[in-house]
């Protein structure tokens, strides 16, 4: 870890952090909280995604939709309109809508094979922003002459990393540039999650191997096909399981650095009460 104590990271000119858990537990709350106070860089992860790796793809998306409005279309063939996302740190929207949903298009849903598509293109995206980290802690330093850095994750990274394994290149190259804050949520918290994405599910994305199993398990329990099955029935079914299957990757990849609870992050007010959490994990971890 880049800082081996609390009085380390006391002490320390320059406090790099990368935050990760499951969605909806405070990352982006306590990395905007930083980024308010004036010295904090922060970079999102899925913001990166958006405007760098798959701004193309999302924007194409929304052309090929556009194309298919006689009236929409002559003005895009004229060049009479421009069609673009407004993605923000805030409305990651843009993002979510291109992973779509997989199932019957007569619901919004994807053919399964291009959903599958989507999924690998986020894969890679997400991976290609997380490799980016330390160009962004040169660049807030160099170029802005911020002090310190933030690193906020989407969810997903733990699909894409093994935090059993000493050589993952990934998470290998992320805890050499910041230190890896874990914010951890207790049950509780994974039922209100559940709740919350019942009342308004939204796409997200899941390890290959996981969706593969889910969505044959899906087809056989449901008694349907492919091209019948509800979208939001779906990754409604699918929630809880994705969590249950992300919460040891999470706990795996702790080791790389300090743990945090949810309800700790809750309560940081400030950038003074982030540094004594950060420090108080740091001596709970050296104990």
């Amino acid at each position: 870890m880049i800082y081996t104590s609390a009085q380390d990271w006391r002490d320390a000119p320059e406090r790099h952090v990368l935050f990760y858990g499951m969605s909806g537990l405070g990352k982006t709350h306590v990395s905007n909280l930083l980024r308010a106070s004036g010295y904090w860089f922060h970079y999102s992860i899925d913001y990166r995604i958006g405007t760098r790796y798959m701004g193309e793809l999302i924007a194409d998306n929304a052309k090929a939709h556009a194309m298919q409005v006689p009236f929409l279309r002559d003005l895009l063939l004229s060049d009479s309109i421009y069609i673009g996302s407004n993605i923000t740190f805030n409305n990651l929207t843009p993002v979510s809508t291109y992973l779509g949903k997989p199932g019957d298009p007569s619901r919004g849903g994807l053919p399964i094979d291009e959903y599958r598509s989507r999924q690998e293109q986020f894969r890679q995206a997400e991976i290609a922003a997380l490799m980016d980290t330390a160009h962004f802690v040169e660049r807030a330093r160099r170029l802005y002459g911020y002090p310190h850095f933030i690193c906020d994750t989407g969810g997903s990274i733990c699909e894409w990393v093994d935090g059993d394994d000493p050589q993952d290149p990934i998470l290998t190259e992320l805890s050499q540039h910041c230190l890896m804050v874990y914010i951890q949520g207790s049950e509780a918290h994974t039922q209100a999650l559940i709740r919350r994405f019942d009342r308004a599910p939204k796409p997200m994305a899941y390890q290959p191997e996981f969706l593969d199993a889910a969505w044959e398990e899906y087809l056989a329990t449901h008694d349907c096909t492919a091209e019948s099955v509800d979208p939001d029935s779906f990754i409604r079914w699918t929630y809880a399981r994705a969590l249950a299957h992300r919460q040891p990757r999470y706990e795996a990849m702790a080791k790389w650095g300090v743990t945090v609870t949810a309800d700790e992050i809750a309560a940081v007010q400030d950038e003074d009460g982030f540094t004594r959490l950060i420090a108080t994990a740091l001596e709970r971890r050296s104990a």
